[in-house]
């Protein structure tokens, strides 16, 4: 059975991890309404994999013989000043998410709860690649400046990212 204060700690985080996906759905579609559908493909494609991560903590709750709980998810933002705004949004709330994360790994460590530490392990690891994602497309949009050109070819390169189903022991949170 897992801890108590853990487990509300868990509920809590997959809370997080579904605002963190319908943010990306109202960034989407901030990017669909200025016409910049790879941009919006990119956003599309995030909200589905923060999707995943919300329900690889439903499942690893339910697998521990907890309760999932699920509150109220926060109104996210729907207007951004310019696409570097919106990808420094992405960029400062993923560091946010670290935090969380990292916040997760020091209570189940404290509580004694080894299972839930591994199990957070994929997470650490999972917010390096997002930061470092985040923070490429940040400079490149601070490259292009008021480029044009430079943004549409940059929305063309974005629109070429897909969606993949994780495997049954990534979506576990196993490791590969």
């Amino acid at each position: 059975m897992i801890e108590k204060k853990v487990q509300g700690a868990l509920n809590k985080h997959l809370n997080a991890e579904l605002y963190s996906s319908y943010l990306y759905l109202s960034m989407s579609a901030y990017f669909e309404s200025i016409n910049l559908k790879g941009f919006a493909n990119w956003m599309r494609v995030q909200a589905q994999e923060e999707l995943v991560h919300a329900l690889k903590f439903y499942s690893y709750i339910c697998e521990r013989g907890g309760k999932v709980i699920l509150t109220s998810i926060e109104s996210p933002e729907t207007r951004w000043n310019s696409p570097l705004h919106a990808f420094e949004h992405v960029l400062k709330h993923e560091q946010k998410v670290t935090g969380l994360i990292n916040s997760l790994v020091n209570l189940s460590v404290s509580k004694s709860e080894h299972a839930t530490s591994n199990f957070l392990q994929w997470f650490v690891a999972e917010q390096v690649e997002e930061e470092a994602s985040a923070e490429q497309i940040v400079q490149k949009l601070k490259m292009l400046d008021d480029d044009r050109s430079g943004l549409l070819f940059l929305d063309q390169e974005l629109s070429k990212r897909v969606f993949v189903l994780p495997s049954s022991s990534e979506k576990s949170g196993e490791a590969n």
